[in-house]
């Protein structure tokens, strides 16, 4: 009985946080006694003891009730234990199961992407993506997608320091013209590389964005041309930044529908 009086007294504890959590200016005892129809008395002890360990605290002034810092405490500390390999795991596994193509997950380092996941798909397809890797961002699809989310003062010293070298003929070499192309990438939500890494291989990317709301990863699939065909690409545009989001709400991301 007093096990089940506990894990009651857990529950509205819980209901109590999440009801004050909603209320900006904080509540009341009368008005959470209210809205979860428990009487004050129970209200306040349970508040109590939320407010001795730092849970919740009282409004001086007000005397209202509101959240307290001890959130923020355990949020950053499970943002700093989010590990974004193993958070983008299984959607990167949902999208090569659907694909059969390789899938590739970056994160941006110093002008360039590095690649830290590698899902090779069914299909054979040689490519020169390793694990840990590097690779230039004017010319990948997973670069491009994150450098249209960079500011453009950022994007410029990147390209001036690590040049635009061609990669293929397809490659875009042209400071202006790429620059016109992520405004693009941006409005989209995904690039493209048309083989302007490696010929024969095409590859659309979405960007991956942390609690900060900064870029910082990208998420692609690659496929020979012949079978990233424009009916194709067409499907995985709607497909690909679904599953960025996806990942990027996994790190702490709220997503406001609108293009971030």
């Amino acid at each position: 009985m007093e096990r089940e009086n506990m894990v009651k007294s857990v529950s509205r504890a819980l209901d109590i946080i999440q009801l004050i959590s909603m209320k900006k200016g904080g509540l009341g005892v009368t008005e959470i006694a209210n809205q979860i129809d428990i009487n004050k008395s129970s209200v306040y002890r349970i508040l109590s003891t939320l407010v001795q360990y730092g849970f919740i605290e009282q409004d001086e002034i007000t005397g209202r009730y509101k959240l307290g810092y001890k959130f923020l405490e355990i949020s950053s500390k499970l943002l700093e234990s989010i590990d974004l390999r193993e958070e983008a795991k299984p959607f990167l596994q949902e999208l090569e199961e659907e694909t059969n193509e390789v899938i590739h997950l970056v994160v941006y380092d110093q002008g360039e992407v590095v690649y830290i996941e590698k899902l090779e798909g069914n299909e054979v397809l040689r490519m020169h993506s390793k694990v840990g890797k590097r690779a230039p961002m004017h010319c990948t699809s997973v670069g491009k997608a994150i450098l249209a989310h960079l500011p453009t003062n950022d994007v410029i010293e990147i390209l001036d320091r690590k040049g635009m070298p061609m990669h293929t003929d397809q490659t875009i070499t042209d400071k202006n013209r790429f620059l016109k192309e992520l405004i693009g990438v941006k409005q989209k939500g995904y690039a493209l590389d048309l083989e302007e890494n490696e010929y024969g291989i095409t590859c659309i990317a979405a960007p991956i964005f942390d609690h900060l709301e900064k870029v910082v990863a990208a998420v692609s699939i690659s496929g020979p041309t012949m079978r990233m065909s424009g009916q194709r690409l067409e499907e995985l545009k709607e497909r690909v930044p679904e599953i960025a989001k996806r990942i990027s709400a996994r790190l702490g991301h709220v997503h406001h529908n609108q293009i971030t």
